[in-house]
């Protein structure tokens, strides 16, 4: 019995909605469409817009003589080559 009740509520409720939504349809203007559409379904909760970020901290330049050449590779090859030193074989 209650389950007959329910269902006959449910299809009541619904016809109203769908009522209301066929009304929005004909309206024309997009802007007043627009609120006839949120007048029926009320926006459920409105998300604050984000802060902006803070402005990044500049990148401060490097310190040194900027014409001379670094060589990166060397200096890499250095470190594995230590490495490769301290491996232990034969233990």
């Amino acid at each position: 019995m209650r389950f007959i009740t329910a269902l006959i509520a449910i299809a009541a409720l619904g016809q109203a909605a769908d009522a209301q939504t066929t009304e929005c349809k004909s309206i024309t203007d997009p802007a007043l469409r627009l609120v006839c559409y949120d007048k029926a379904n009320p926006p459920i909760a409105t998300f604050p817009t984000p802060a902006a970020k803070p402005a990044s901290r500049p990148i401060p330049a490097a310190k040194g003589d900027n014409t001379a050449y670094v060589d990166s590779i060397g200096g890499e090859d250095a470190r594995v080559n230590a490495q490769l030193r301290n491996i232990c074989r034969g233990c």
